[in-house]
């Protein structure tokens, strides 16, 4: 994923910055608590196709 477009994404529900997983295969908002996929180089940012973040996961920084 491009650092660059990563500077400018945001959470489309709180509007925080986002994370990249250790994997690369997802964008996380530790805020909302999802993580959105990224699928073939392309973040997915929509709700319905996020995943709910564990309580592990939101407290890890």
């Amino acid at each position: 994923m491009d650092p660059k477009l990563l500077d400018i994404l945001a959470c489309p529900i709180t509007k925080s910055p986002l994370q990249l997983s250790e994997d690369k295969s997802e964008l996380i908002s530790r805020a909302a608590g999802l993580a959105f996929p990224i699928r073939d180089g392309i973040p997915v940012m929509l709700e319905s196709e996020a995943r709910t973040l564990s309580s592990d996961e939101r407290l890890d920084k």
